[in-house]
């Protein structure tokens, strides 16, 4: 029996210790095989980031640019993706701050460490998360911040739309030559975007041999203009040129009707919104102003396509900044399929694009990072935004 014993003892032992190793080795296997899963599960998808303001003043445009690089995300999936691979979006919030674009841009660059970030739409808020991009060399394309600035902003750093500097030019040159305009005041936003557009129509105006007889500045979120619309009307200019954010805009508007102040006003591309006619209504009548030229009438089957593809989707007309995000999307995903998956070979990629046919026009990167794209002239006619002359 000792003998019998001991064997069985043995064999006992070796059967658990050849278990053991059989449930060691099928434990490594199944780790193996889980984390080369996860790993070809990730490597199918290409992340890219998004900034826009999602909350507080602009919201309205942060969402319509949402829902249009949504919608573009959706269909350059369907058509197979960047080489196969599904493109995701991260999207974070700046709120319209500079802070806060500048600390959720810090986050997408070390966090969740993008190659490419498509936003955001105020020139302030770009201009802060712009040395953050540069510096961990991370693409930023803004699809509609429009800061002289910013062309000077990075190597990294990109805008599918035209800056300030074409805009302020085209008007200054329309307020002279076409209207005839000898002297005129300005009344600006104090901010980035406010200060570009009033410095480049200041020089050309003048160039042309113009005069300002007044500059007034006012602050985001203000409601009371009545001071600097005073001195305005004492000092008695052929217009008013007044660069700003719709909130602002359409109380300055009514507070100029109260005032009895009737002189001409000239805008920017963002006068064209239905906060000014909610706001302001019959007030803002007759306010002229320059635009992208994005026309989501325009008999061009690109735009006819993005415009029936949005408003089945979202039950909306696409907006100017639907339009610049959907085509930054775009081209994101073009320079991608053309040049590579990492930052730096975006970046290269990107500065070879020319004429990309978008919704809003053909689309060509300078050596800045800019696009040069005509600038047209509209007008609040009766409630309705519509084309200068027609």
């Amino acid at each position: 029996m000792a003998p019998f014993s001991r064997a069985l003892i043995f064999s006992s032992k070796r059967t658990n210790s050849t278990v053991k190793k059989f449930f060691t080795a099928t434990l490594l296997f199944v780790v193996l095989i889980t984390s080369f899963g996860c790993v070809e599960k990730q490597s199918e998808e290409i992340v890219i980031g998004a900034i826009l303001p999602l909350t507080g003043d602009g919201a309205k445009w942060g969402e319509t640019a949402k829902n249009a690089i949504n919608m573009a995300t959706n269909e350059i999936n369907a058509e197979g993706g960047i080489n196969g691979k599904k493109m995701k979006v991260i999207y974070e919030d700046d709120q319209g701050g500079p802070a806060t674009g500048a600390s959720v841009m810090t986050k997408l660059a070390t966090v969740n460490k993008v190659p490419v970030v498509i936003g955001t739409l105020f020139s302030s808020v770009t201009l802060a998360m712009a040395p953050i991009a540069e510096g961990n060399k991370v693409v930023l394309i803004s699809p509609a911040s429009t800061a002289p600035k910013i062309s000077q902003a990075g190597d990294y750093i990109f805008r599918n739309v035209a800056p300030d500097t074409f805009e302020a030019k085209e008007m200054a040159t329309f307020a002279f030559k076409e209207m005839k305009f000898q002297h005129v005041a300005i009344l600006y936003i104090n901010n980035d975007y406010g200060l570009g557009l009033k410095e480049v129509f200041e020089s050309e105006f003048k160039k042309l041999g113009g005069s300002i007889l007044s500059e007034e500045s006012f602050e985001q979120g203000g409601t009371d203009f009545r001071a600097q619309l005073t001195k305005i009307k004492n000092a008695k200019p052929d217009a008013v040129y007044m660069p700003g954010y719709p909130p602002e805009m359409a109380q300055i508007m009514k507070q100029a009707a109260e005032l009895k102040l009737r002189t001409q006003f000239l805008s920017v591309t963002v006068f064209e919104d239905s906060k000014v006619l909610e706001l302001a209504g019959q007030a803002a009548d007759g306010v002229i102003y320059t635009t992208q030229v994005y026309d989501p009438e325009a008999k061009d089957e690109i735009v006819q396509k993005f415009v029936k593809a949005y408003k089945d989707r979202f039950n909306a007309t696409p907006d100017i900044f639907a339009g610049l995000s959907y085509d930054a999307t775009k081209i994101v995903a073009l320079a991608m399929r053309q040049g590579g998956l990492q930052s730096e070979q975006i970046k290269k990629t990107l500065y070879t694009i020319k004429d990309f046919h978008g919704v809003t026009g053909l689309t060509t990167f300078d050596a800045n990072g800019d696009v040069m794209k005509p600038i047209g002239i509209k007008v609040l006619k009766q409630g309705r935004f519509v084309w200068y002359g027609k």
